[in-house]
């Protein structure tokens, strides 16, 4: 089974709130983010055709950002895997015949306040820390900004991560108004390339020297 194949088996089962689909994640993508107003869950899909190569930076990078994590595999990747995911991360397993639970994903107890944040755009979280009460943010870069939010003790996480799910799913009209524009220009059929100079006197020289009653080159 291929990811669109996984994914087609997947949406269905993500009841209430929102999915957000390759959400820029540390230095990776999550495939789909599960938001509602209690968790963000991310999914990680692995087809026949991928590889286990890049689990480990992608365990990283959604352990802090996450509640829950779960991996949906094909029975392929299932006994290689296995070892290489802690108790808490989920596994669901993907046939033809649809999606059969390994484990349940287990609340994630190392989410950090920093990785949550870097789910947003600056200015979102520069407006969340003026609105705790902190100045002096509104110029500061992104890693400086994340930097106050990670030493930022006096913050619940629980209110950021709120903050972060209502941003995040106030945002998901956008994506889908882009994702369906890039549909769109995809769909656009292509115009032919322009011959250039080079093809064009080969197409002269060509037809010279082509016999007469053979001018459509057959």
């Amino acid at each position: 089974m291929n990811d669109p194949e996984i994914r087609a088996l997947l949406y269905p089962q993500l009841t209430g709130g929102v999915y957000v689909d390759e959400l820029p994640t540390g230095s990776t993508r999550v495939d789909v983010v599960h938001i509602t107003e209690q968790f963000m869950h991310g999914y990680e899909v692995k087809g026949d055709g991928d590889t286990l190569q890049r689990v480990h930076r992608q365990l990283t990078c959604y352990g802090g950002a996450y509640d829950f994590v779960t991996f949906v595999v094909t029975e392929k990747h299932l006994p290689k895997l296995l070892p290489l995911l802690p108790e808490w991360v989920g596994i669901l397993v993907a046939s033809p015949l649809g999606l059969r639970p390994h484990r349940p994903a287990r609340y994630n107890a190392t989410v950090e306040r920093a990785a949550v944040a870097d789910l947003l755009l600056l200015e979102e979280v520069r407006q969340f820390l003026m609105t705790c009460g902190l100045t002096g943010v509104s110029w500061l870069r992104r890693r400086e900004v994340l930097n106050v939010v990670r030493n930022a003790h006096s913050i619940p996480l629980s209110a950021l991560a709120q903050y972060v799910r209502q941003q995040l799913t106030a945002r998901l009209p956008q994506r889908l108004e882009a994702r369906a524009e890039r549909q769109r220009l995809g769909a656009r059929p292509r115009k032919p390339k322009k011959a250039t100079k080079k093809r064009r006197a080969q197409s002269k020289s060509t037809g010279r020297n082509r016999e007469p009653g053979n001018a459509g080159g057959f």
